[in-house]
């Protein structure tokens, strides 16, 4: 951040320091410029296995407040930001999507899958509490806050309608997502698609060969076209999808690149929640043979998406 040490002036921004860059792109379009936002993870940057960095330490101490997902997303952070959480303003904003709203997590009793971003309905309720969070932190912003929040709600209720009507048209016995790790639940259920991941909801997991020949199986029998990358997730695993679908005479293509848990560039269309969600729903759409434009939603995705 550009500033000094002493942020929380009353004219000065507010100094905001988030983990993942979908909280940031809430933070930034919610606070506008009344705040001054760090996110500590970058486009490619995988959260489940990301430690936070002496530099991080340092910006996290002097921030005003802290934004994290919460729900076992950063797990190699989660001890120290409860740690902090006990002398500094820090919010877990992932949980505020409600109990009954979240997918239980398939191998850890009483925890949930974290890819709740993944819906865009979902996502409305956790920039509710980011604007909650900033509100609170700065009160004299807090109808500005509020106004933005309703502006971004309206977009993030467009960009649902979108991902429902494109969605489908993709033929139901194709509404298989094959990915690299699981983080596509949400989706999945919002849509009415079999959601598969190589790995578990966590990429600190491990695939083995059985997973490997049970999902070339279902690749085979289901005629399914293309399974997908992920920006943040090597593509080793899905290489090995499309060698075995070939050996049993099947062709699978890579059908895209998707955006799991990280956005996409800075700076770009891709690079915003909005853009990283009409990407993904776009690219998906086209290679399981919907109906959707290449440009996407309001046709500013990059040639391809």
């Amino acid at each position: 951040m550009s500033h000094g040490p002493a942020w929380a002036g009353a004219n000065a921004p507010l100094g905001v320091v988030t983990t993942t860059g979908m909280i940031a792109d809430a933070a930034r379009v919610v606070g506008g410029d009344r705040v001054d936002v760090r996110g500590l993870m970058g486009p490619g940057i995988d959260p489940h296995s990301y430690r936070q960095t002496r530099t991080d330490i340092a910006a996290l101490t002097r921030a005003d407040l802290i934004l994290w997902h919460g729900l076992y997303l950063e797990a190699q952070m989660e001890e120290f930001l409860l740690k902090l959480g006990r002398r500094a303003p820090v919010t877990a904003v992932g949980e505020a999507v409600p109990v009954d709203r979240r997918i239980a997590h398939a191998d850890y009793s009483g925890r949930y899958d974290p890819h709740v971003w993944m819906d865009p309905e979902l996502w409305v309720r956790v920039v509710g509490r980011v604007t909650e969070a900033l509100s609170a932190a700065r009160p004299d912003d807090a109808e500005l806050f509020s106004a933005n929040a309703a502006d971004y709600t309206s977009e993030l209720v467009r960009l649902a309608a979108y991902a429902r009507d494109v969605l489908a048209t993709v033929p139901e016995p194709a509404r298989v997502l094959v990915t690299a790790h699981d983080a596509f639940g949400y989706f999945g259920r919002a849509h009415g698609f079999r959601v598969e991941g190589i790995q578990g909801l966590s990429t600190e997991s491990e695939a083995g060969l059985a997973r490997i020949r049970d999902l070339v199986e279902l690749l085979v029998s289901r005629k399914i076209r293309a399974v997908f990358v992920e920006s943040t997730v090597s593509d080793r695993n899905i290489r090995a999808l499309i060698e075995g679908a070939a050996a049993e005479g099947h062709e699978v293509i890579v059908g895209g690149e998707l955006f799991s848990d990280a956005m996409g560039r800075t700076g770009t269309y891709e690079g915003t929640y909005v853009g990283m969600i009409d990407h993904n729903v776009t690219t998906i759409a086209r290679a399981l043979g919907g109906t959707a434009l290449a440009r996407g939603m309001d046709g500013t995705l990059a040639v391809g998406g």
